[in-house]
């Protein structure tokens, strides 16, 4: 029996790589705080102070959840004045935000 090579149809299944790099951005997303600080970050660029009221977390835990974030690139922060305002790193973050906050809304 002759041996034959099967020809496979290009999946449109992400390569290993890109599942990795999508499970680190939903594994840093997975915590309740840090989710509700994105959302409110997709809608518009925000302060600590802003994300303190909107989140109810304290002062000391918002600045811990965007340290981390901004570690994992998934917010930016610029110094405006004395305040840092905070915004999505990426667009694709932003859209799996977005895309997320749709499905899960009702």
């Amino acid at each position: 029996m002759a041996a034959t090579k099967q020809k496979f149809k290009k999946s449109n299944v992400p390569s290993l790589e890109q599942c990795e790099f999508v499970s680190q951005i939903l594994k840093n997303m997975a915590h309740p705080q840090r989710l509700l600080i994105l959302c409110h970050l997709c809608e518009a660029p925000k302060s600590v102070s802003e994300l303190e009221e909107l989140s109810g977390a304290s002062q000391s835990a918002v600045s811990q959840f965007l340290t981390r974030m901004k570690q994992d690139g998934l917010v930016r922060g610029q110094r405006k004045n004395q305040n840092v305002i905070y915004d999505i790193e990426s667009q694709q973050v932003k859209k799996l935000v977005s895309s997320m906050h749709k499905i899960f809304r009702d």
